[in-house]
């Protein structure tokens, strides 16, 4: 039986580099990602409810392109804070500080064995699609060395970076008025968002918007 081989995962992914927090797709197209705060809606009064609807209405209404809303649900994990609470147990002066605080980490330990807590983050996915991409431009300097290809498709990009980033403030804006604060994700932490999109099965530390 003729057997085949392997195709690599690489294949299946769309993305061909991450760019100074651009997603560059393999088919010359452009994503920005923005990581957005929450808001409790349940907790908020009618009036303010109205408010935030309205809002978010304002803000579709505004948009003559696509967006994509995504919820990110993971299984939180505590290891990172349990072994940093264990460092800790020797720099207690005093024995009853210590058995607190053995407690203290078994009672985490155990909760988190027998419940499942969940940690949400949202992100708006933001599309660009140049009208000439990359790899059309330097087709059309075929002719031309290889330092003018380069500085051409290097100037492509920025100008398309640009485009991409009127539109992320442009969401960043709109998504304001709904009380929702929005700010782009970098290079490193957008590589690790795809690193955990494409690796469900890896427990990680959720990105989170500084304070």
């Amino acid at each position: 039986m003729a057997t085949h081989p392997p195709t690599a995962t690489q294949k299946f992914v769309p993305v061909k580099e991450i760019r100074n927090g651009v997603i560059v797709l393999k088919d010359g197209g452009y994503r920005g990602i923005l990581i957005c705060s929450s808001i409790n809606f349940g907790l908020k009064s009618a009036d303010e409810q109205h408010a935030v609807t309205v809002g978010f209405q304002n803000f579709l209404n505004m948009l003559d392109f696509s967006i994509q809303i995504v919820v990110n649900s993971r299984r939180m994990d505590l290891r990172p804070y349990l072994a940093l609470l264990g460092t800790k147990e020797s720099e207690q002066k005093t024995e009853l500080m210590k058995i607190q605080l053995r407690e203290y980490i078994e009672f985490i330990r155990s909760f988190t064995e027998q419940a499942n807590i969940m940690t949400k983050s949202f992100y708006v996915v933001v599309p660009y699609a140049p009208h000439i991409t990359t790899a059309s431009a330097v087709g059309l300097l075929k002719h031309k060395d290889a330092a003018t290809k380069s500085a051409a498709t290097e100037t492509s990009f920025e100008e398309d970076r640009l485009q991409l980033e009127q539109r992320l403030t442009l969401v960043a804006g709109g998504l304001a008025g709904t009380g929702v604060r929005a700010v782009p994700l970098g290079t490193e932490e957008v590589i690790e968002l795809l690193y955990r999109s494409f690796n469900p099965g890896e427990l990680e530390n959720p990105i989170r918007l500084d304070n």
